[in-house]
């Protein structure tokens, strides 16, 4: 297929645009912990004030204070203020305390938490005492970690994961397959921008860290409580660790480009004279290689070790406060995670290596393409039997693979991997005619041998330009100018002989393909990192499925009347809590007129039938408790059913009407 007109330059752009489309179609981070069950349960209408607001989550949480409030219908919070501990086992419970006496009405409850993979979540629900009434509490609309502050936090996710990639990708690279490219100017700006892309985003954020969990507001950014705050958390410590490596890091980059690149610098050069001395190069004995090679080897083994420790431990800060740190066998995940992370690195970071060595950089040699092939493979190997574990642990279920949105990503991330490794066996094959032409002249090697660096134009003392046939003076601006322009001829003759090779020109062009993958690979994955994973979805799909929706809400019933005569009009409203079969049943029932003020009527009658078990009529013995209101207990159901509840009101002695409604009991 020919590529006539191929700008590699706007193919990147092109990825770019397609990567901020897929970050701007990321939803706000999910839940990673998801609250299962509360105690008064969401809409529910209790007789008395609870003791306290309980709630319940599907993994551990980190909660303070003020992390659950009780507002009443005015909007003012009533709780004590103080959270509960109720955790037992591996129940994860949390309550606040609230005071007797507490009048009727709709009260909210709005809690926020933070998940212990690092994730915010929050929600809100009412419940009524006595009867429900209008509210002026404020219910969050907006979860937390969402809006501006959570889009910033999911980019700076993404850039450092794509800093780690290429700082740990790009250093192994040049350790393990290709020495001579740290010398190449286009290699060190792509570690140096991954180091500088890993720091600028911990930094950012540690910033947003507060906000992002808390007040979602962009400017507490500059709040050193905050910031406090967030470095006491699990994920705080975890970014400040990650800055502290950074800076050892940072140290490595410059040995690996200072010392490392001088001790492989080509024989051409000149090797370095001790003392200073300014002897001719071949006045050294042997004994100099001998030197040199022993440190180029001692180098090689400190800086592998040094740079497989800093690795290392910048892997797992993501480990000890992401997924893997929470759910089934984290002692084993948190490994798995970091051998993971690293086999990423080595993978995608040695390509863009490679990819900036072959457009922006001096031929590279066979050996070194074969060498990142192999390094390519085993990390490939290492993807897979690593995402083969992950997979199971936070999915669990075939069905779960497309019924959860983690599933689904996940789907997506193994066909961007699959089709990645297609890709890389087209590249292997083109390093496999670089191998096969071994025997055969190189044209981009000849053009490097064959072209001699152009000399710079001088300006003799005389005032003539070396070489000027006329003898005509050359001011130094002019000599500077031919000289550039020699060494852009010369650039630009080595480019058209390089390009001229079809095996290198192939190469090059599966190579980008595979980098251009790799773009949306890291961005998937990144969206992945902030969704809920599929098994706890499950779990807590399985736990609300376990109840019915209503199951521990009291069955409430809103039964408009008329009886035809004066003052006949009204509303009578009737809870059965907790609406089960069996006994134990309490019914509540209130009489209001149009205006809803309760009143009292002379007669009122409530009985439940179940036609399909052939039960019933069964009265209920209600007592009259208050103006407008009777109740009864220990109501007995028998069975589950859809039963028909049958109410009687008398206004007068010969007004009265009978309305029926059906109930469904568990």
């Amino acid at each position: 297929m020919a590529l006539t007109g191929f700008r590699p330059r706007r193919l990147l752009v092109v990825v770019a645009t397609l990567f901020c489309a897929l970050v701007a179609g990321v939803a706000p981070a999910s839940a990673h912990a998801a609250l299962t069950g509360s105690d008064p349960a969401p809409g529910a209408v209790v007789a008395h004030a609870p003791e306290q607001v309980a709630l319940t989550f599907s993994e551990g949480v980190a909660m303070g204070n003020d992390s659950l409030r009780v507002l009443n219908p005015q909007g003012k919070r009533v709780d004590r203020g103080k959270l509960r501990d109720l955790c037992s086992g591996s129940t994860v419970k949390y309550g606040a305390g609230l005071p007797p006496g507490l009048p009727n009405g709709t009260y909210t409850v709005a809690w926020q938490a933070i998940s212990a993979d690092s994730h915010p979540v929050s929600g809100a629900f009412t419940f009524s005492i006595g009867a429900p009434s209008k509210t002026a509490a404020a219910v969050p609309q907006e979860q937390v970690g969402g809006g501006l502050v959570g889009a910033l936090y999911q980019v700076g996710r993404y850039l450092s994961y794509a800093g780690f990639v290429l700082l740990v990708g790009g250093s192994a690279f040049v350790l393990a397959c290709r020495p001579a490219a740290s010398r190449v100017r286009s290699v060190q700006r792509l570690v140096a921008w991954g180091w500088a892309l890993l720091t600028g985003a911990t930094l950012a954020l540690l910033l947003l860290r507060a906000p992002y969990t808390g007040s979602g507001k962009l400017a507490d950014v500059l709040d050193l409580g905050g910031l406090q705050g967030a470095l006491l958390t699990k994920p705080g410590a975890a970014l400040l660790c990650r800055l502290l490596l950074l800076a050892a890091a940072a140290l490595f980059v410059a040995v690996l480009f200072g010392a490392y690149a001088k001790a492989h610098a080509p024989a051409a050069d000149g090797p370095e004279r001790p003392n200073g001395s300014d002897g001719p190069a071949g006045s050294d004995d042997s004994g100099g290689a001998e030197d040199g090679a022993e440190r180029r080897a001692d180098l090689t083994l400190g800086l592998g070790i040094g740079g497989a420790v800093v690795a290392v431990g910048l892997a797992t800060t993501w480990a000890i406060a992401e997924h893997a740190s929470t759910g089934l066998q984290p002692f084993v995940a948190m490994p798995v995670d970091v051998l993971h992370l690293l086999a990423v690195a080595a993978w995608l970071g040695g390509l863009a290596a490679l990819l900036v060595s072959l457009y922006w950089g001096p031929a590279i040699e066979r050996a070194a393409v074969r060498r990142f092939s192999r390094l390519a493979f085993g990390s490939v190997l290492a993807l897979v039997a690593t995402g083969i574990y992950q997979s199971w642990r936070q999915v669990g279920t075939w069905r779960a693979l497309v019924d959860t949105s983690y599933g689904q990503l996940l789907l997506v991330k193994v066909g961007l991997v699959v089709v990645m490794v297609a890709v890389a066996g087209l590249s292997r094959r083109w390093t496999g005619r670089l191998a096969d032409a071994a025997g055969q002249t190189d044209p981009a090697q000849a053009a490097d041998s064959a072209e001699p660096a152009p000399e710079p134009a001088t300006v003799p003392a005389g005032g003539a330009a070396s070489g000027d046939s006329d003898g005509a003076a050359l001011d130094p601006v002019r000599a500077a100018q031919l000289a550039r322009q020699r060494d852009a001829l010369a650039t630009a003759r080595k480019k058209r002989v390089r390009d001229a090779d079809p095996v290198r020109h192939g190469l090059r062009r599966s190579v980008l393909a595979e980098a251009t993958i790799a773009v949306l690979l890291l961005g998937v994955t990144t969206a992945l990192t902030t969704t809920e994973p599929a098994r706890t979805e499950e779990a807590v799909q399985a736990a609300r499925a376990g109840q019915s929706p209503d199951a521990n809400q009291p069955r409430v019933l809103t039964v408009p009347f008329d009886t035809g005569g004066p003052g006949g009009k009204g509303t009578a409203r009737l809870d059965l809590d907790p609406g089960h079969s069996g006994g134990g049943n309490e019914l509540r029932l209130r009489i209001a007129d149009p205006s809803g003020k309760v009143r009292d009527v002379p007669e009122v009658k409530v009985s439940f039938t179940l036609a399909a078990k052939k039960l019933g009529p069964l009265p209920v013995a209600l007592r009259h408790s208050g103006t407008g209101h009777w109740t009864a207990s220990g109501v007995q159901l028998p069975v589950p059913g859809r039963w028909e509840l049958s109410l009687l009101v008398r206004t007068s002695d010969i007004d009265q009407v009978t309305e029926t409604r059906n109930v469904t009991i568990n």
